[in-house]
């Protein structure tokens, strides 16, 4: 028994000190998950683990999604890629379970607070640099897009989640502190200032759609008033970031000139014309292999037949920068249903919950990814993948001592 204690302090430590390293360094958070799969192996109680991740829909739903794209490679050519996208799907096997059984509801609150320490270090960083206080360029930032740590495609998604956890503690604390609400009030203010100097427009959606789903869930019995105030709040700050953010306007503005005139030649070579081409083209397989698609490892092969075909000259890609469309392509319905029943389990499990912050967050987290990744496939990304997992492991679970 008090060896299972000093194992479960060892296991919240070093919990804590993901959420914090997760937002700044690769190599500290792979470190620290392998320190935690090493112990969690080697810990012993190998049964009640065992019961624990099968008696967690979402875990099985995780593991189910992994071993999908394993049952992929009965039917692709290119087994060396199908092999990498395995790989790059590890969490949803081992981290994700892992982590589900070793979460406790006493410490949530110091995950969330590691977590947005380092995210207002990388926040500090990224002004420090766009106020050329720090040299241009700074690690990975740059004045004109300042995110140090992360490319700004993994970087404003985090700031979101920061923003809303920051905002619900607000606005759902009944017993804050003055203090504390100062404190958190200018944190959230600097870091959506931040998230509109930044030019991840992916995370810049995930933002506002993030803000309206908060509003509705502060005027949770008054819907006409929820709607209302989201008109007004998204408006204003919508207007404000596009009037005085040179790289928000100029990112909008080329938002829209692209989706306009998308047959042109230079707009395809945009990142919006790009992903509309690659979704074109991408649907073409998906219309030939509609149920197991061509197989975890072939959409390179299968991209480069229709591209040349279509639209000769263009760049290729190895992903459609869309998860949906990736998954259908590779695995085929049988693997878009694989993939959305996680997310159905999450909102499930979050909405039949009691606790508040379980039920809020627990909708808005899968629904934020959800949207994203029709820009890009989150879930491949090792930032982004590792924070849906970090998160969905302490929201999605039945803890012992409540």
């Amino acid at each position: 028994m008090i060896k299972q204690i000093e194992i479960d302090k060892c296991y919240q430590f070093l919990l804590v000190t993901l959420a914090f390293l997760l937002p700044l360094t690769v190599a500290g958070a792979n470190i620290t998950i392998g320190v935690i799969g090493v112990l969690w192996f080697f810990s012993g109680d190998y049964k009640n683990k065992l019961n624990s991740i099968l008696s967690n829909k979402l875990a099985v739903a995780s593991i189910v999604f992994f071993f999908v794209h394993v049952l992929g490679l009965l039917w692709t050519e290119d087994m060396d890629w199908g092999l990498h996208m395995v790989r790059k799907m590890w969490h949803f096997l081992l981290l994700l379970p892992i982590l589900l059984t070793i979460t406790k509801k006493g410490y949530i609150k110091y995950y969330i607070s590691a977590f947005i320490a380092a995210i207002t270090i990388s926040e500090l960083i990224s002004y420090l640099v766009w106020f050329s206080i720090l040299p241009d360029p700074f690690l990975k930032a740059s004045a004109y897009n300042p995110t140090a740590f992360m490319s700004h495609i993994s970087y404003n998604p985090f700031l979101a989640i920061a923003i809303y956890l920051i905002l619900h503690e607000l606005l759902f604390n009944r017993t804050i502190k003055k203090a504390a609400y100062c404190f958190y009030s200018f944190f959230a203010f600097t870091m959506i200032i931040n998230m509109f100097i930044t030019g991840g427009r992916s995370g810049q959606v995930m933002f506002f759609i993030m803000l309206i789903l908060l509003i509705f869930q502060f005027f949770n019995t008054n819907k006409i008033k929820a709607m209302v105030v989201s008109i007004f709040v998204v408006s204003i700050v919508g207007v404000s970031a596009f009037n005085c953010s040179e790289i928000f306007q100029h990112r909008v503005n080329k938002l829209i000139s692209n989706v306009m005139i998308y047959p042109d030649g230079e707009s395809r070579e945009s990142s919006v014309g790009q992903r509309i081409m690659f979704a074109v083209n991408s649907l073409e397989i998906i219309k030939k292999h509609p149920l197991i698609g061509v197989g975890t490892g072939d959409f390179p092969v299968e991209y480069k037949k229709v591209s040349i075909k279509n639209t000769p000259g263009r760049i290729l890609t190895v992903q459609p920068h869309n998860m949906y469309l990736l998954v259908l392509v590779q695995l085929g319905l049988v693997g878009l249903i694989s993939l959305l029943s996680i997310f159905y389990y999450q909102i499930k499990f979050a909405m039949s919950s009691s606790v508040e912050f379980t039920k809020n967050f627990g909708v808005v987290l899968p629904g934020l990814f959800l949207v994203i990744m029709l820009g890009d496939s989150y879930l491949l990304g090792h930032f982004t993948t590792t924070l849906f997992v970090f998160m969905s492991s302490f929201l999605y679970k039945t803890y012992e001592e409540s």
